[in-house]
């Protein structure tokens, strides 16, 4: 299938660092169709030749599972193209427009790697340029706006030039492998759906955390902060995957469907529950892989006076029989102790206990995402030296590494995304009714902040974010993962 790739932003940090190492490993795998064309698009002043060097002196500095060889790169630098243009420029579009017609290429992908306030822009050049044919195909990159009215805006912008069928709004998370098993391990086995409910689940743990700062993103970053970069899209995407009742089939709108029904059952929030069950935090200085670290507001591109929280911890809960009674609690933060993605699903004690067991021992399966990917699955068992010692129970644990068991060199999340764009696929994209509904939740928890003096707590870099998170699932009698 022929196809041509145009990246908008293509000299941006996301095009060297995600979306060309995601390319390439397609490429490497020969997954990538034959016939494919990648358009870088800038205002850089570059030819072709300038841009292959461009991205292949990128690649010193991206995570890959093997480093290409010069042939290697060779080959798939033939694939890249560049195009000077000015994203406020309608006769810069027309050169675009030339270019594509070319070659007819079969599927035309618009990847819209740029700041999100230039997508209703860009939308309408393209429109304006006769670019959004029927085999056009328009990737958004999150955060798609800054609230619920920029949301609707854009969206309404986009849906005014291109059918939903041609929209794929990205989030990475939905493209990782153990994000796929999740899917797999509820909906393709029989094991753990009868106790997925109320009944047998105390409370689910969802944590993303990151050792790191805001880098080189601060300017960014302090007009976004950790409620819209992580908690609006990746933590409510995983909160859908794993509270959605199963689907009547395995196409991209059943699977929505069911996702946008436990967004809109999802708690709602008034200033009591705000102050109750949210945190947010923000780092201070401390030390971050045996390396003392600077603060959030001394971060360049930051305000010094700022109020952007760079931690989030909250508990919800979602109004349905299967959920009710049963909490959900969600932390991410940066600069925390490390870097990890997990969740963590405890189960109710056995109703009646007839061995000993360690206090604060209880059956919890727990998902790991980043940096291992796999499934450990906790339990309790009478060992040898347990029967010398009386009927007393031990933890132990079953350890599924799906790195080991599938081979490292596996397909990651972007590069299984941008194969889904390519091929049409619309499976692990999010539909506009379900960022809409996204954003109506958390928008109460912005105006409340908004208007809250206080401002976030500190916590020095380092740690597991403000004691006020730790708190606040005690209320609860319960702990963080760790804590137990």
């Amino acid at each position: 299938m022929s196809f041509d790739l145009v990246l908008f932003g293509g000299t941006g940090d996301l095009a060297w660092r995600k979306l060309m190492p995601a390319l390439f490993q397609a490429f490497r795998h020969g997954t990538l169709p034959e016939g494919g064309r990648i358009i870088g698009i800038a205002r850089d002043d570059l030819g072709d030749a300038q841009y292959r060097e461009l991205i292949r002196s990128r690649f010193d500095d991206v995570e890959l599972a093997k480093r290409p060889t010069p042939e290697e790169f060779d080959r798939f630098a033939g694939l890249l193209h560049f195009l000077r243009l000015d994203l406020s420029q309608p006769q810069d579009y027309r050169r675009l427009a030339d270019m594509l017609r070319e070659r007819h290429a079969e599927t035309v992908v618009m990847y819209l790697a740029t700041a999100p306030d230039l997508f209703t822009t860009v939308c309408q050049q393209i429109a304006a340029a006769g670019l959004n044919r029927p085999n056009t195909r328009l990737v958004l990159e999150k955060p798609l706006g800054h609230d619920l009215e920029s949301n609707r805006e854009i969206n309404e912008t986009v849906r005014s030039v291109l059918s939903e069928r041609q929209i794929f709004r990205i989030d990475h998370y939905l493209g990782k492998p153990a994000v796929q098993n999740l899917f797999a391990m509820r909906f393709g086995n029989a094991l753990f759906e009868p106790v997925w409910r109320r009944e047998h689940i105390s409370n689910i743990q969802i944590t993303i955390a990151e050792d790191l700062g805001v880098e080189k993103r601060g300017a960014f970053y302090d007009k976004t902060g950790a409620l819209r970069d992580m908690v609006q899209n990746h933590a409510l995407q995983l909160l859908c995957a794993l509270a959605m009742e199963p689907p009547i089939n395995a196409h991209a709108d059943a699977i929505r469907d069911e996702k946008l029904k436990v967004l809109r059952s999802l708690h709602p929030w008034t200033p009591e529950t705000i102050d109750q069950h949210v945190v947010r935090g923000q780092y201070g200085a401390g030390t971050a892989n045996r390396q003392s670290v600077r603060g959030y507001r001394d971060e360049p591109g930051v305000d010094p006076e700022s109020r952007t929280e760079t931690f989030v911890a909250l508990r919800t809960g979602i109004s349905s029989w299967r959920w009710a009674g049963v909490p959900f609690y969600i932390r991410t933060g940066k600069r925390l102790i490390s870097r990890e993605a997990q969740i963590v699903v405890n189960y109710r004690q056995a109703p009646h206990a007839i061995y000993n067991a360690p206090a604060g021992s209880w059956n919890r399966l727990v998902i790991n995402l980043q940096p291992r990917d796999g499934l450990q699955l906790h339990l309790l068992a009478l060992g040898q030296e347990n029967r010398r010692n009386g009927q007393s129970l031990a933890p132990v644990h079953l350890d599924l590494d799906f790195d080991k068991r599938f081979g490292s060199e596996r397909v990651g999340a972007y590069e299984r995304l941008l194969l889904d764009v390519i091929a049409g696929r619309l499976n692990l994209f999010v539909r506009s009714d379900e960022q809409e509904a996204a954003w109506r939740w958390v928008e109460p928890i912005m105006e409340h902040w908004a208007a809250d003096e206080r401002g976030p707590r500190p916590y020095a870099a380092g740690t597991w974010g403000p004691s006020a998170s730790s708190a606040m699932i005690a209320r609860d009698g319960l702990c963080w993962s760790e804590e137990c």
